[in-house]
């Protein structure tokens, strides 16, 4: 066991290094609505009233948000997919200058499947303070309302489009023991669902859940499998979140089924030591207890 020493001296250096910023320059996460302008928090609007320069994904969006606060800033511009690379450099010279800048998301919070997570580690590494206004949550606001469980749970964002990349994703959620969140858009909406259903089971239950927030929002629960054949006969419009269980725990297998499966290796034509090996690497128990099972 370390020291009480130890530990002692591992928070100092931490709290050291925590306090060791950068002249006054601030970065603000500021967490934006994700359909619904009165989710708007006055701490928001109060970040974004104060900050020097206001960095967002697209700036047409934002100056409704900001119209809708009553809000005018000096200096607004864009930071999105395209050009954040770029843009860190000069958000870390403002904030060497001292001013403070607020950055924004077109929805949900900066950095969580959006821009900003560049910015925000450039910032961090070069010792400036980072600050976070938090705001709401597409992922967090689904998964509540999905009715499964919510104790402990895995953002997806996006799957990969196809490929190896798609099936290897597809792989990982199927044997997830935590809840999955995912994000999809409409157009691949069904796409995706048969992809789910089918590598993790029809059977599986999960909740697709449609413009969070926004007029027209809607929760379905169900199936993967009913929620494969709905989306590929109803339409599907606006963004969805989607919210997978965990896989069920696997149960060991019982003595009878690995007699039965030695059983099949053998008359397959295997001998008695590889049926051993190839039972025990399928059904993932150990190789001293099918052995002793195989000589019974």
């Amino acid at each position: 066991m370390p020291s009480s020493g130890g530990a002692c001296a591992w928070a100092t250096s931490w709290s050291c290094a925590s306090e060791q910023v950068s002249g006054p320059g601030r970065l603000v996460l500021v967490g934006t609505p994700i359909g619904n302008l009165g989710d708007l928090s006055p701490r928001a609007v109060e970040a974004l009233a104060a900050a020097d320069v206001l960095c967002c994904e697209d700036t047409r969006h934002t100056r409704k948000l900001l119209g809708h606060a009553g809000l005018h800033p000096a200096r607004i511009v864009s930071l999105h997919d395209h050009n954040e690379a770029a843009r860190a450099g000069q958000v870390l010279r403002w904030l060497d200058e001292g001013l403070t800048v607020a950055l924004v998301s077109d929805a949900g919070m900066p950095a969580v499947a959006d821009p900003g997570e560049r910015v925000v580690s450039a910032a961090a590494a070069a010792g400036h303070r980072v600050e976070v206004v938090p705001g709401p949550s597409a992922v967090v606001a689904a998964l509540v309302v999905s009715g499964l469980p919510t104790g402990r749970f895995v953002f997806e964002g996006f799957l990969p489009r196809k490929g190896s990349d798609r099936a290897g994703r597809l792989a990982a959620v199927a044997d997830e023991r935590r809840t999955v969140v995912l994000f999809e858009a409409p157009h691949r909406l069904a796409a995706t669902m048969a992809d789910l259903a089918a590598a993790c089971g029809r059977l599986r239950a999960a909740a697709v859940v449609r413009e969070v927030t926004k007029v027209h929002e809607e929760v379905w629960r169900g199936s993967l499998g009913a929620a494969a054949e709905r989306a590929a006969t109803v339409e599907p419009r606006g963004e969805h979140v989607i919210v997978v269980a965990g896989a069920p725990a696997v149960q060991p297998a019982s003595d009878a089924e690995i007699v039965e499966a030695l059983a099949g290796a053998v008359a397959a034509g295997a001998s008695r030591r590889d049926a051993v090996a190839e039972v025990a690497d399928a059904l993932g128990v150990g190789r001293r207890r099918v052995y002793q099972l195989a000589l019974g």
